[in-house]
């Protein structure tokens, strides 16, 4: 095991946090002060079943004691975890890329109440690859292609496409339409974090996002729309769709928050990642990856 790397727990990586300075007797006594929602008595069998490791990746029991300023390594986990009941497709995989079709309500990493139904995971188990780490990210709401790196020695030459906004990526929304809106037109703002914190907002100053628009087929009162972003800014599409009047049908965050009742799989999100294009840093080809989903 490397240290400081753990090794993923069927599929699921390891969480980590840095313990600071402080007087609490053992490592349990910190974790259950510092994650109260979790329970001392699941930190404790977590730590029995040897989730809790430091960072050489060394197993620490139940009467380990408090060590400040290290890190400290543990395995997340869900108590009774609903399946979601979509699908992932897989695209195309090789040496270096494994190239997903993501469904809708689907996380792409572990985050918040998803561990295990995320599609990093989900695609770890199935092809048993450790080394498997996304190379770019969309929403949960979201569906489409998603990008992740096979390879650790090539991952950065992939990663450093998107950081020099050289993959050219196109999206698919549905939305109402507008009589004053003109299109085709490109949409500048700039995004900060909104209220609550999961949100964005527009606000005046220098723009830090972009989005070319264009509609794509008119469907009566809705069109399907063209969205290209040059940017990739947290929910860009949906906050600067919402703000030029044609919020993505289904969308809960923008313009308006709703409230959070219960899943409801009848009313996805309206937006598809439909395709990725970009030249291979490795051999120069240009490659292109297209969505086999519809809105």
């Amino acid at each position: 095991m490397n240290p400081g790397k753990p090794l993923s727990l069927d599929g699921v990586g390891a969480s980590s946090v840095r313990l600071p300075p402080g007087a609490w007797p053992t490592l349990l006594d910190f974790l259950d002060a510092r994650f109260p929602e979790v329970g001392r008595a699941t930190w404790g069998v977590r730590m029995n079943e040897g989730k809790v490791l430091d960072a050489t990746g060394t197993p620490l029991g139940r009467e380990a004691p408090y060590a400040g300023e290290t890190l400290v390594h543990y395995y997340r986990e869900i108590v009774d975890e609903p399946r979601i009941p979509f699908d992932e497709a897989v695209l195309h995989r090789d040496e270096h890329l494994l190239v997903a079709d993501k469904p809708h309500f689907l996380p792409v990493i572990p985050s918040g109440r998803f561990v295990r139904e995320t599609l990093l995971v989900r695609l770890r188990q199935r092809y048993a690859l450790e080394a498997l780490v996304p190379v770019h990210r969309i929403d949960r709401g979201t569906a489409g292609v998603v990008i992740f790196s096979c390879n650790a020695a090539s991952r950065d030459a992939y990663q450093a496409l998107f950081r020099r906004r050289e993959v050219h990526k196109t999206y698919e929304a549905l939305a109402p339409v507008s009589a004053t809106l003109i299109l085709p037109q490109v949409h500048r703002s700039r995004l900060v974090a909104g209220e609550p914190f999961f949100r964005m907002r527009e606000v005046p100053g220098p723009a830090n996002s972009e989005t070319h628009i264009d509609i794509r087929q008119r469907l009566g009162e809705h069109a399907l729309y063209r969205l290209q972003p040059v940017t990739g800014r947290k929910h860009q599409l949906r906050v600067h769709m919402a703000a030029l009047g044609c919020p993505i049908v289904n969308d809960d965050f923008y313009p308006q928050l709703r409230p959070e009742l219960s899943e409801d799989y009848s009313r996805p999100l309206k937006l598809l990642a439909q395709s990725l294009r970009f030249r291979d840093p490795l051999s120069g080809q240009e490659r292109y990856f297209e969505s086999r989903r519809t809105l």
